[in-house]
């Protein structure tokens, strides 16, 4: 009897961790309006505030960041930013550093703050907060969120075909509104 095809043999993926951090809630409108726990937050599809931080190199070219497969949201695809939510009662601004010192292992360099956006799609419904930063230092990697990193240009970050749809947002309105030099060497 040949084996059904859910008992095939095939590789499992991890299991999702979601981490128990409570996040800053908001409305539509962005107000803030309490807190939950971030598997609350996910499982109600509840409005809350992300970072996106562009890091740019010396030539032009981005960080593009490959997720873990255990991250809960788009596991294993390229993230064109480095960020995450914002949690309970902190400033984008801190929450946009804090990212940054534990994905990559960047600390002190100034982060420009370019503009904030309404991204709702699949389940997400956030308000993002968009920064830039230059950097040409070594890298550390995050290993529970962050499976690897290049640098990539904008044309080669916006060619990825698994790049999560949000960071694909801000990126694409990052080089509408001229925060990004579109010409590439």
């Amino acid at each position: 009897m040949a084996p059904s095809p859910t008992s095939a043999a095939s590789p499992a993926l991890p299991e999702p961790s979601i981490k128990d951090e409570r996040i800053q809630l908001v409305d539509a409108h962005n107000r803030p309006c309490g807190s939950a726990s971030r598997k609350l937050m996910r499982r109600f599809h509840f409005w809350h505030r992300a970072t996106y931080v562009f890091v740019r190199n010396g030539r032009g070219e981005l960080c593009v960041q490959r997720r873990t497969l255990t991250k809960e949201v788009f596991p294993g695809y390229h993230d064109l930013a480095t960020g995450g939510v914002v949690g309970a009662g902190e400033a984008e601004h801190v929450a946009a550093r804090r990212e940054l010192a534990e994905e990559l292992g960047i600390e002190g360099v100034r982060l420009t703050p370019c503009f904030t956006f309404r991204y709702a799609d699949g389940g997400n419904f956030i308000h993002g907060s968009v920064f830039v930063a230059d950097y040409d230092g070594p890298l550390v990697l995050q290993p529970d969120e962050v499976a690897d990193a290049s640098w990539l240009t904008v044309s080669a970050a916006l060619a990825l075909q698994d790049a999560t749809p949000d960071s694909r947002v801000a990126l694409e309105r990052m080089l509408a509104q001229g925060w990004l030099a579109t010409h590439e060497d």
